[in-house]
């Protein structure tokens, strides 16, 4: 194994590789201090809407190769990673913010709390549920409406829906996923992130609830010979970059 990549060698080095190697073992625990990097993404409001799935069970890697619709990413992992977004989560995930916040305040009477101490706690406690909260789906459009009239006269957070908020859950988890992959590529382990797969498959053979939602699933390993396709190819910079 070479040693650590800089961050830029590490994003450099980094491939979807499409066949890993059989006959290179990749360290378990290796692998979760890379998924410990994932959880230091930043995360919209801090509410850290994301889980991540370590599957090292061979059993559960050939029903998961199944479900991922067989391609060679997943047949020829040596162990997958599956992020999942919570956005149903989002309550106990405010609490668990309240929670630190008061551990550094102290939990004291409201009356006792700075200005900037009381913004940060109703920000959890008053901003987030009415945000966040859902019924069906009309609570979320009936927000918007009200948000956008707001915002004829000044500027205003318009992702209130259901949909937008699921989006934001999903951003999150992909942050929390390049994480992943760039701290794998630091120390010469491969990856390559998979959408093609049956979800609800995936779901069921993770026993996940009904509110989880599948991000994406990454193979882990060390590249083969052939693993990479072919160069890496990206349209112009300048046509993406634009400097205003």
């Amino acid at each position: 194994m070479t040693s650590e990549k800089t961050v830029t060698e590490a994003i450099q080095y980094r491939r979807s590789v499409r066949v890993f190697d059989k006959d290179i073992e990749i360290d378990t625990k290796k692998v979760k201090n890379c998924i410990k990097n994932a959880v230091l993404a930043p995360t919209s409001s801090n509410l850290q809407l994301w889980e991540f799935y370590h599957v090292t069970d061979e059993t559960v890697l050939k029903e998961l190769t199944t479900a991922c619709l067989g391609q060679n990413a997943a047949k020829t992992a040596k162990q997958l990673v599956v992020v999942v977004a919570r956005k149903d989560k989002w309550k106990q995930r405010a609490k668990a913010n309240v929670g630190f916040l008061k551990s550094l305040y102290g939990d004291k009477p409201k009356d006792e709390y700075s200005r900037r101490e009381k913004f940060a706690l109703n920000y959890y406690q008053k901003l987030i549920p009415p945000i966040y909260a859902e019924f069906l789906g009309l609570y979320g459009w009936l927000k918007y409406a009200v948000f956008n009239c707001i915002g004829l006269f000044r500027p205003v957070y318009r992702q209130v829906r259901l949909s937008d908020l699921r989006i934001v859950a999903h951003k999150s988890a992909g942050l929390a996923a390049q994480n992943f992959m760039i701290s794998m590529a630091g120390i010469g382990y491969d990856t390559c992130p998979m959408e093609g797969s049956d979800t609800l498959r995936v779901k069921k053979i993770l026993k996940l609830p009904r509110g989880a939602e599948i991000n994406m699933i990454i193979g882990c390993g060390v590249r083969s010979e052939n693993g990479i396709y072919g160069p890496q190819f990206r349209v112009p910079f300048e046509s993406t970059y634009t400097e205003v």
